[in-house]
């Protein structure tokens, strides 16, 4: 027992040192992960501000600059070009001068005083969905408020209340911090546990391991510690960059935060020894790394909500760590998530990591003969 425990803690040690020592796996994981924090977190947004905007105004009336002061004096853009015609009004649009066009029709004011519609025309750039989105509903926020001014002025109107729970400012860069944690965590995490195998068959060094003493349990084992402790100390950094750096208020149980991440770790790993398996350069692992990398991401909820995806892609999603490992991070992060929902939703990624640690010995015991 004492032999086979010696046995153990040297692969260990033998595979921390392998870590540190080749150069592919050392630039993964002194800079990389905190670089990529900083910048993704400042460069990566779906918040659109400063939008310049032309305005056509036809009315060139009291109401209509009055409406127009409201865009001018508006955080989210920046320039008003003021136009004279369709045509230049066009052009802008066309040549990304402006990312949205206002046309104010000639009868804005008399329609206003005759209490009949009155068209505000609002246009935007579709070549960029999101920001087309977003810079529309913020025009239409301001038109409509202002029309809801006009209008409260000789009638009584419904004051409505918004509040925002978890992120009261809705800010954006709440939202890509915490989700970055789980992103660059997994990509470490997945990228050196696919190495792992492949890299011993590259050096030549794999055939050395199927005939040594270890089953190939206890070789899985001393696989998994040294890219789960790295990426576990990793992910402990991130999350503190975020709490004293970003200032984001971090509301849940600490431990409970980092137990939890701890297992969808375990189960990363597992599917990153399923792929070295299968490996026979390090080139190789790298490609099935991606392979999976890209379509787990999508599929959970960091690009879009899983409820807002086709029934079909919702099941699939179940079988992705990803999923749930954001799921846990922000719910535990955000709003304090009870031990009772985060024991529920880690069951998920205790079976994932069952299940491909077990296709991961079965190759190694195809290969090994035990």
């Amino acid at each position: 027992m004492q032999g086979k425990l010696i046995r153990i803690i040297s692969l260990i040690k033998k595979e921390f040192l392998s870590i540190f020592k080749d150069p592919k796996s050392r630039a993964l994981i002194i800079t990389p992960p905190i670089l990529q924090l900083f910048v993704f977190a400042n460069a990566i947004t779906m918040e659109v501000k400063n939008i310049d905007i032309s305005i056509l105004d036809y009315s060139k009336t009291f109401e209509s600059r009055e409406l127009i002061s409201r865009f001018s004096n508006s955080p989210w853009f920046r320039k008003i070009y003021f136009v004279n015609t369709k045509e230049q009004l066009k052009n802008d649009i066309n040549f990304t001068k402006s990312q949205l066009g206002i046309i104010i029709q000639n009868d804005f004011t008399k329609n206003i005083k005759k209490n009949t519609n009155s068209e505000v025309l609002i246009i935007a750039d579709g070549r960029q969905t999101n920001s087309a989105t977003l810079a529309s509903n913020y025009a239409s926020t301001i038109v409509s408020n202002f029309s809801n001014e006009l209008e409260n002025k000789t009638s009584p109107y419904i004051n409505v209340i918004t509040r925002n729970w978890f992120n009261p400012n809705i800010e954006y860069k709440w939202f890509l911090t915490v989700s970055l944690i789980v992103m660059l965590s997994m990509v470490l995490c997945l990228l050196l546990s696919a190495l792992s195998i492949a890299r011993e068959r590259e050096l030549g060094t794999f055939n050395q391991l199927l005939v040594s003493p270890l089953s190939s349990n206890e070789i899985l084992f001393c696989k998994t510690i040294p890219p789960l402790l790295v990426s576990f100390i990793s992910s402990i950094v991130i999350t503190l960059i975020i709490i004293f750096c970003f200032k984001v208020p971090f509301l849940g149980n600490i431990f409970l935060y980092f137990f939890s991440n701890a297992i969808a770790l375990i189960s990363i790993v597992a599917i990153g020894l399923f792929i070295s398996s299968f490996s026979f350069t390090q080139q190789q692992a790298v490609l099935g790394v991606f392979a999976f990398q890209t379509p787990a991401v999508l599929l959970s909820g960091f690009v879009s909500p899983v409820e807002d995806m086709p029934l079909f892609f919702q099941y699939i999603s179940l079988f992705n760590p990803i999923r749930h490992y954001m799921f846990l991070n922000k719910g535990i992060y955000f709003k304090g998530m009870d031990i009772k929902t985060v024991l529920i939703n880690l069951i998920p990624l205790i079976l994932i990591s069952i299940i491909m640690f077990y296709f991961a010995q079965l190759s190694f015991k195809a290969q090994k003969g035990n």
